[in-house]
């Protein structure tokens, strides 16, 4: 009988912790530890409150009488850190440095998960893993210019989610990942277009700058508009960004970035809605059809995935768009700690050595 490995997978996100106890690949206990605004209300950044998240995922452990030494592995969230491969990373004390130090793209709760699992780990010889972070970099070079040198296209990602949904697709479509071209769309509060050439992530939109508006960014905009905005004395540049990314797209039009609510308003005959709505699925549908060039057209399929893929009604506008590039299969959901655990167990189960950071 082959040995079993128990693994702890820990996600932090802006207003939760969501942490899982996974047996190989089957869950044992799956939960989300909830932040009020008043719990995280003294804490500066998101690296002041290590301590206090630490705590509650140690709770999580004695609650279900687990011991850190009954663990094959503790897997965190990578952030976004410097550009790196796909791949499952062991927590090196150079990635702990450049988190601590700043050294990173962006001041996210996500750097929070190498740090835990270290913690987790520290002085018991489990190892500790972050997976496929939002800093996934497999770009061509072509991909990486904008139309000025001094700002180039980066690749930051739904990396984690789109990998898994490659790997899922490869095995229903009988191929490795390695083998198919696809391109891949996350679907959340914002979007995530992807081409993977042969299992690499060639190219991607930054779902925070470019590609189509979503339930809450702004997507690619009129750039000289853009400029006449930011400098019309009405917004200072935090409530610029803020604006740009968390009050755009359909919260922006509609004042709800919930797209069932959008799409109860378009069935009772709100032609605004329906407008805007409509103009989401164009917009996804374009980039769908932009990366395909990237890939010469050759796509083996299209993957739909994210939250709001669990709308059939969206999947099915976009499907009927882009189902000529080739089938489209649909992996609703973002089950991140699945990704994060089977990153973390093909490691410790052999089946690929973890990366070097």
């Amino acid at each position: 009988m082959r040995n079993q490995h128990k693994i702890l997978s820990i996600n932090p996100g802006a207003t939760s912790t969501r942490v899982a106890l996974y047996l190989d690949e089957r869950p044992l206990k799956v939960e989300v530890i909830r932040h009020s605004p008043e719990d995280l209300s003294s804490f500066k950044g998101a690296l002041d409150q290590l301590d206090y998240r630490k705590e509650l995922v140690l709770e999580f452990l004695r609650e279900n009488e687990v011991k850190v030494t009954d663990l094959a592995a503790v897997v965190g969230r990578g952030g976004p850190f410097k550009p790196l491969e796909s791949g499952t990373y062991r927590v090196s004390e150079k990635m702990l440095s450049d988190i601590h130090s700043g050294e990173v793209q962006a001041d996210h709760p996500s750097n929070l998960g190498a740090l835990i699992a270290h913690e987790i780990v520290k002085g018991t010889g489990v190892p500790s893993f972050i997976v496929d972070p939002v800093s996934v970099d497999e770009f061509i070079p072509e991909a990486r210019i904008s139309g000025l040198p001094q700002m180039e296209r980066r690749s930051l990602s739904h990396a984690l989610n789109m990998k898994m949904v490659a790997r899922k697709a490869a095995k229903k479509l009988g191929k490795k990942y390695e083998e198919l071209n696809l391109v891949i769309v996350h679907l959340g509060s914002g979007i995530s277009v992807s081409s993977h050439r042969r299992g690499r992530m060639i190219d991607v939109n930054n779902a925070n700058d470019m590609g189509p508006f979503s339930p809450q960014r702004v997507g690619a905009l009129p750039v000289t508009g853009l400029a006449k905005l930011c400098f019309s004395g009405e917004y200072t540049q935090k409530e610029m960004i803020q604006l740009l990314t968390k009050k755009g797209g359909l919260l922006a039009h509609l004042g709800t970035d919930n797209v069932e609510e959008v799409e109860r308003r378009v069935d009772g005959g709100d032609q605004k809605a329906k407008l805007v709505y409509d103009a989401l699925v164009y917009q996804i549908a374009k980039e769908i059809g932009a990366m395909a060039t990237t890939l010469e057209g050759r796509v083996d399929a299209v993957l739909l995935t994210g939250g709001i893929a669990n709308s059939q009604r969206l999947t099915d506008c976009i499907t009927r768009k882009v189902e000529f590039l080739g089938q489209v299969l649909i992996f609703p959901g973002e089950d991140e700690m699945e990704a994060l655990t089977l990153g973390g167990l093909r490691v410790v189960s052999g089946q690929e050595d973890a990366k070097k950071y």
